[in-house]
């Protein structure tokens, strides 16, 4: 989607007039139900008309002009990209342009690619070559009209204002290629002599515009490929029963849809640890192995960022590949072969959220939505993972949009257990625990495969785990949301809001950016650095380290032989409207928050509750020869 397109001769009349920004701005508000901020309009008033004299100098008057051109898939969009036929080859060409208003700017700690400017000297800012580069790379990732066409993109990172070369001379260390060239004002002539070479000024752009719009939106063939080498040279992705069946059943509907044109739905469930991600990534790197077309997307940032950074490791593009549940409101009906569906017990509602475009805020289920993505939507999901308001993703709600849609749905339970050392002893006893499960609350017989302990004291909890880092393992603390959540000081500390008597930590961080030694949110269960900060369910849900130590909120107390909750010690924003979030769903959804978090433990769980009643009870559910003396 792009919110305005004109012909460059067009384009360049607009500027001249003054009314350009103005229509950009409306044509944003139409599409996205968002007002222009003032900085954006008068981007738009400085930028754009520079472009349209060169385009007019350089003879483009037929290229048709592309602003605000929208990225698949993403929020993000280009500010110009220019579309006609390339001179020489007499195909499709494309030139995506980012336009800076920059004049000077310097090398941000000798790291080429960030960059500090004047209006904003003390936050690095994306070196501009390498913010081009990136959307084309994702434009041939993503678009597949460009999918095996010869050279078709070129992007400039154009720094019009900057008017000389000493000025800006620390951007040009950075390396350049066709789809990430620096221009400046002091150079304008090659600027245009750069769109002259990639734009034949004798062919109308605008049937090269519609091909780009119109577009279907899947991963290319190339990203496909580097995703099966990147993702399937991981040794752990070893399927066993269950796990192999449902594979199987995932790839035989998808060749059957292939050949007949075939359309099905594939749910598989499973608890904690039953191998639902190794199942998704095993699929992902098979798939696109085969040249399918295939995505992994779930609702959870952490886990997502994640993924990204381990499957993306050696090669970044590969994290193109993950995306969010959010992201396909727009896509086409079965455009993709295969979506598959991680945590797909956090689907909701809708879709919609505050950055909603207006053509979007239809109410359309987000299960519709991720269900008519692709020829086959895969969901893995464990109904008591839900834990928050608004989250649907359960067998029966996917089921019933399923057979209104006249689909088959295919489905594979995984019993078997590989989280908390295989114990499926263990997962009982949380379940029953926590009322989640028929029957009362039983003593822990113990496994030896898999161990419990209780402190005493906060104190004690955390000695516990230190322990267990120093002997190698991995460890981590999480609780239940009863503390207040403080952003960080502004000399960058970070605040204990977690303070049981005189002791006390901070929470995981909210932001995606690293405070100090703490990691950003999305990698404390897996950065080592995350053991300095206590853990929610939003950051722990879909990980897994050696050892867990979990504190018991004082929404969690045990009274009278079980576990009741309170809703008033709960700090979750989520729960705050009762008219959104009755008792009894708060009730449900709490046991759900402790049930995963007691259950991150591939070798043990240390418990701890400050609540000496809940602390008795579970000494008494602890056998004598487990408890820690």
């Amino acid at each position: 989607m792009t919110l305005f397109r004109h012909s460059a001769v067009g384009f360049a009349e607009l500027t001249l007039d003054g009314t350009l920004a103005l229509r950009i701005a409306e044509q944003m508000r139409h599409h996205t139900g968002r007002r222009a901020a003032p900085a954006e309009i008068r981007s738009w008033e400085r930028s754009l008309p520079i472009l349209a004299q060169d385009l007019i100098q350089a003879g483009l008057d037929q290229v048709e002009v592309l602003i605000e051109h929208h990225l698949p898939l993403t929020s993000k969009r280009a500010d110009v990209v220019l579309a006609g036929r390339h001179p020489r080859t007499g195909e499709p060409s494309y030139v995506v342009i980012e336009l800076k208003q920059w004049s000077r700017a310097v090398a941000w700690q000798d790291d080429r690619e960030l960059v500090l400017i004047d209006s904003y000297p003390n936050a690095p800012r994306l070196h501009p070559v390498a913010q081009v580069r990136g959307y084309c790379d994702y434009l041939a990732d993503f678009t597949k009209f460009l999918d095996g066409q010869k050279d078709p993109l070129a992007g400039a990172a154009y720094l019009h204002n900057a008017t000389s070369e000493t000025d800006v001379q620390d951007l040009f260390d950075y390396p350049q290629d066709s789809r990430g060239h620096l221009f400046i004002g002091a150079r304008r002539a090659e600027f245009v002599d750069f769109l002259r070479d990639r734009l034949d000024p004798a062919v109308p752009g605008s049937p090269y515009a519609d091909q780009l719009i119109q577009s279907a939106v899947a991963p290319s063939k190339q990203l496909l490929a580097v995703a099966a080498e990147e993702v399937q040279r991981r040794e752990q992705f070893v399927l066993v029963a269950e796990q192999k069946l449902a594979h199987s059943l995932v790839l035989h509907e998808v060749e059957r849809a292939r050949r007949a044109n075939h359309k099905s739905v594939v749910i598989v469930t499973g608890g904690p640890g039953s191998g639902k991600s190794v199942i998704a990534l095993s699929l992902l790197g098979e798939l696109a192995r085969r040249g399918r077309s295939v995505l992994h997307a779930t609702g959870s940032r952490s886990f997502t960022q994640t993924l990204r950074k381990v499957a993306g490791h050696r090669r970044p593009e590969v994290q193109r590949i993950f995306k969010y549940f959010n992201q396909f409101m727009d896509a086409e009906p079965n455009n993709l072969d295969v979506l598959i569906l991680d945590e797909a017990h956090r689907i909701r509602e809708t879709s919609v959220d505050r950055y909603t475009k207006a053509e979007f805020r239809t109410g359309r289920p987000q299960v519709d939505e991720l269900i008519a993505a692709a020829r086959v939507p895969v969901f893995l999901l464990d109904e008591n993972q839900v834990v928050k308001p608004g989250e649907l993703g359960t067998v029966a709600e996917i089921e019933r949009y399923a057979a209104a849609l006249n689909l088959p749905v295919h489905r594979v339970d995984l019993d078997a257990q590989f989280r908390c050392g295989g114990s499926e002893e263990y997962v009982q006893w949380v379940l029953r625990l926590l009322g989640l499960t028929e029957g009362d609350p039983q003593p822990w017989t113990g496994d030896p495969s898999f161990q419990i302990e209780i402190a005493d004291t906060p104190h004690e909890l955390e000695a516990i785990l230190q322990e267990k880092l120093a002997a190698g393992y991995g460890a981590r603390i999480a609780a239940g949301y009863c503390w207040p959540w403080s952003d960080p000081r502004p000399d960058k500390t970070l605040v204990p809001d977690v303070q049981i008597g005189d002791w006390s930590r901070p929470w995981n961080l909210k932001g995606d950016r690293a405070v100090g030694e703490a990691p950003p949110a999305a990698l404390w269960a897996t950065d080592p650095n995350g053991f300095g900060q206590v853990g929610c369910i939003y950051t722990a849900q879909g990980f897994e380290y050696d050892w867990s130590g979990v504190i018991l909120g004082p929404d969690l107390l045990w009274r009278n032989g079980r576990f009741t909750t309170a809703r008033d010690a709960n700090k979750d924003p989520a729960f705050r409207n009762r008219k959104t979030t009755d008792d009894p769903t708060f009730d449900r959804l709490v046991r759900n928050t402790y049930k995963v978090l007691l259950t991150r433990g591939m070798v043990g769980t240390v418990l701890y509750s400050p609540d000496p009643e809940t602390r008795e009870a579970l000494h008494q559910l602890i056998t004598a020869d487990l408890v820690r003396t």
